[in-house]
């Protein structure tokens, strides 16, 4: 399934910009950046959980903001993008990064 996840973390402390890169972090192992603090995500039930629950653990309820999006499959049939795009499909193939 792909999952669209976004997020919003204060940084206007040292222990926020250092949640940001964490979560960050967290998304690249999951996905592919598509915006500065939107990531997608090609993954199965059991990887989404495992993102969800280790995001959860990163940001600090009280001051940041964390959404997820299911997108509807096919994806391709329901996001449309426009200007720069550094999208990479993996079709079915694992990431490894």
């Amino acid at each position: 399934m792909w999952v669209v996840v976004c997020y919003d973390v204060n940084t206007e402390t040292r222990e926020g910009r250092r949640r940001l890169r964490r979560v960050a972090q967290a998304c690249k192992n999951y996905g592919q950046r598509v915006q500065k603090s939107v990531f997608e995500c090609q993954v199965n039930e059991m990887k989404f959980e495992d993102l969800r629950r280790k995001l959860l653990r990163e940001i600090n309820k009280e001051q940041d903001n964390l959404r997820f999006y299911r997108l509807t499959e096919p994806r391709e049939n329901h996001v449309e993008t426009h200007g720069l795009t550094r999208t990479i499909f993996f079709d079915d193939e694992p990431l490894i990064v």
